[in-house]
């Protein structure tokens, strides 16, 4: 009787998709760094980072919610047991994620925060197995992971760079893998609550939620953000509209497939903010060096070993 697919679960339409959030994904590393240059926000202002950060997701939630709700033609409002389900999101993804995120960029390249972020998508996978039990891993996914992750050091200067300590600050490199596992944590989360519960809700009010928090623990940090000209607004909303567009398209993804199916082509990540790093913050030398490219190989290549993987009782999750 339910011989239909969702439109969803097509690979054309997974992968175009994902590539399209994957683009947006990619430009908020530039667009974050131009919003610190317009709005003077400086490496150690800690708190106008997170005002920063929670205007952008209030704009983001009320967005998706207006948006879904034109959709639906009624206006999206949780159910009363789905509240508990959103706060979780709002602490893990936006909260707890994008206080390291914003913290990771105001201290390293775009193209480094980039690459690292890769990391989110291997670690989603081994969370997904490990953690939640949603998924087996296989030994195809392993080498997909571990060719993806070698990029990612071999951008960082290689293991040596890495065990002297090299330039790699906790601060910066590190602030990105601690985003990454949250980032990772949430993307299991969302498949899970999803199941029973609109994607699109889940997405804009733990937006809206979690934007709250961070500008409540800004204002008691006497964080501000003073609008010196016109593009900041422009920038502010462009931001906003990343996260509204990538996450209620990605949640949608996560709800009719296996997470790693889906968080896997979010290895397309780096490629596109590499390449949106090199050509609005003239980040080309580290974009294109040797390193860099070969960075941006063995993740794709990571992409290409893992997708290659049967997909047979994908369909079973727990």
């Amino acid at each position: 009787m339910d011989q239909k697919q969702p439109v969803w679960t097509k690979p054309f339409i997974v992968f175009i998709t994902a590539l399209f959030c994957c683009v947006l994904w990619g430009s908020a590393t530039p667009a974050i760094k131009i919003a610190y240059q317009l709005f003077h926000i400086g490496p150690e202002e800690t708190a106008s980072r997170l005002m920063l950060a929670g205007a952008r997701f209030l704009i983001a939630g009320i967005m998706i919610i207006l948006f879904g709700s034109l959709l639906k033609r009624k206006f999206l409002f949780p159910k009363k047991e789905s509240w508990g389900k959103i706060l979780a999101l709002a602490f893990v993804q936006t909260v707890g994620q994008y206080y390291f995120f914003f913290l990771s960029l105001a201290n390293t390249t775009g193209v480094r925060g980039s690459v690292i972020n890769a990391s989110g998508n291997f670690l989603a996978i081994l969370c997904a197995a490990y953690i939640f039990r949603m998924e087996k891993m296989t030994v195809r996914k392993w080498v997909g992971c571990i060719t993806g992750f070698l990029g990612i050091i071999v951008l960082l200067g290689g293991f040596r760079v890495l065990l002297d300590g090299g330039n790699v600050t906790f601060a910066g490199e590190g602030a990105m893998v601690v985003a990454d596992l949250f980032y990772a944590l949430s993307g299991c989360m969302i498949k899970r609550y999803s199941q029973h519960e609109d994607p699109v809700v889940l997405s804009g009010y733990q937006f809206f939620i979690g934007s709250i928090i961070l500008m409540i623990i800004s204002s008691l940090m006497g964080g501000r953000l003073v609008f010196s000209s016109p593009s900041c607004v422009l920038n502010l909303i462009y931001m906003g509209f990343i996260s509204a567009g990538a996450y209620t398209l990605w949640g949608i993804l996560l709800k009719y497939n296996p997470v790693s199916r889906v968080s896997i082509l979010g290895f397309l990540n780096p490629v596109m903010g590499v390449l949106l790093s090199a050509l609005f913050l003239g980040e080309n030398r580290e974009a294109f060096s040797l390193n860099g490219l070969l960075a941006l190989i063995l993740v794709s290549a990571g992409i290409i070993i893992v997708n290659l993987a049967p997909h047979h009782k994908a369909a079973v999750n727990g």
